[in-house]
């Protein structure tokens, strides 16, 4: 197996902003070439409130990871999330002309691209078409209908909308950023890539991704997406609640959660203290880590409330083997796990985006890092659907990614994708010919 070419994830949070830029090795791993973090000033519960602001973090991620990866980025996969997510199932039908033509891609194409026709409320857009499952002749429950023979193909399909308002703001930043969008990404769909493998998928299993500002929901069975939902609260609301209940400002707040913190009031001791310096010479507080934990508890029970709310509402609240897998920054909280499984009585464990990662790649194996891992390991299957779906291309058509690196930079530097050195090697062949071209016309000048 040859090094794909290079793909960028920008991962636009409400605490933060990530651009990974990524390659697939020959052993089929993730390797992170590149990571930029920035702090994310302009995005309110996962929505841009703020182009400007979003702008300028953006272009602090991009630049910082282009600095250690040495890859001029240009074209980006970018997620989105935020309250205006929602998600619908339909049913979609094509009748076929012949019953001796086997069904092909373009088939199951034709259908997907008739559903992003549906007509939708005024200000909402379609933002995936995921098929479920396909129905051939009244045949139910067929996974993959490629080369069944058959005149009546259907697919029950999971439609997710969106704001058109919020998605054309992503693509404006992006745009500002001087940059380029390949596809726009749900992000429990990324982070559903990073942290779960097909057997947990098809056992049935809940990903909950809490980051900063919303609270993402992806429930699949069977191998397949059956529910997405956006919850508007994430560990921002916590860290607002740690702020007033404690009067203190809000970055001690956030510290304090993310050093002291614990989701289950009960596991900590009655006389443990925290004491945070005062304000331009002021006394300093003392905060009992029991009632911090009381504090985070009360808000982590509402969220999980909420999670546990659209568990029930997808229907398939009995049949997830799998139980619950936590992901994002919230996930680091201490006791999570505990309450989540005490409060809906499933199996929960904390999801790495480390499985799929080659080795080396330490800095990314937070659970924090689970949208940027898959939202690179989206813009890889993307990559290979479009290299598949065209014949052999020559080194010039190459999808360009990103640039490679510069020839100064290459000594150093890993080397980019392999369609890069055939071309080098063209141009030298050229260069030769029009070397010994030249040489000709001027012996004979002389």
């Amino acid at each position: 197996m040859e090094p794909s070419e290079i793909v960028v994830g920008l991962d636009i949070g409400t605490t933060k902003i990530v651009c990974l830029v990524g390659r697939r090795n020959e052993y089929g791993k993730i390797e992170i070439l590149g990571m930029g973090r920035s702090e994310s000033v302009g995005v309110t519960r996962g929505v841009v409130s703020n182009i400007e602001k979003t702008v300028q973090s953006i272009k602090t991620a991009v630049t910082e990871a282009e600095n250690q990866s040495g890859v001029n980025i240009r074209t980006v996969n970018v997620g989105i999330a935020g309250q205006h997510i929602k998600s619908l199932q339909h049913r979609g039908i094509k009748m076929r002309n012949s019953l001796e033509e086997e069904i092909g891609q373009k088939d199951i194409d034709a259908l997907i691209e008739d559903m992003y026709k549906l007509v939708m409320p005024p200000g909402e857009e379609i933002i995936h078409v995921l098929p479920q499952e396909y129905i051939v002749d009244n045949e139910q429950g067929i996974k993959d209908p490629i080369g069944m023979a058959g005149v009546r193909l259907e697919a029950n399909f999971h439609i997710i909308t969106g704001q058109v308002a919020a998605v054309k703001n992503i693509h404006k930043c992006i745009q500002k950023a001087g940059l380029e969008v390949v596809e726009l990404i749900l992000e429990p769909l990324a982070s559903s890539d990073a942290v779960l493998n097909e057997e947990e998928k098809e056992a049935g299993v809940v990903l909950v991704d809490i980051g900063g500002g919303t609270t993402d929901i992806a429930i699949f069975h069977e191998g397949i997406i059956r529910h997405t939902a956006v919850i508007p609260f994430g560990g921002n609301v916590i860290t607002e609640d740690i702020k007033e209940g404690c009067t203190i400002i809000k970055n001690q707040a956030e510290l304090l959660k993310m050093k002291f913190g614990s989701a289950l009031a009960s596991e900590n001791k009655e006389n443990e203290i925290v004491s945070i310096p005062g304000l331009r010479g002021r006394e300093p507080k003392e905060i009992s880590v029991k009632n911090l934990a009381h504090i985070i508890q009360a808000r982590m029970e509402e969220i999980i409330e909420n999670v546990y709310y659209e568990i029930k509402n997808s229907g398939y609240e009995k049949k997830l083997i799998a139980g619950i897998v936590l992901t994002g920054g919230g996930a680091q909280l201490k006791h999570i796990g505990q309450l989540v499984e005490y409060m809906t009585g499933m199996d929960t464990r904390i999801g790495y985006p480390n499985e799929h990662l080659a080795k080396g790649a330490q800095d990314v194996t937070s659970p924090v890092f689970a949208t940027g891992v898959g939202l690179v390991i989206k813009g890889l299957a993307v990559l290979d659907m479009q290299n598949a779906s065209k014949p052999a291309t020559t080194p010039k058509e190459q999808p360009k990614a990103e640039e490679a690196p510069k020839a100064t930079e290459e000594a150093e530097k890993p080397k980019t994708p392999i369609a890069e050195h055939s071309s080098k090697q063209k141009g030298s062949f050229f260069d030769k010919i029009l070397q010994k071209g030249k040489q000709f016309f001027e012996e004979d000048a002389e």
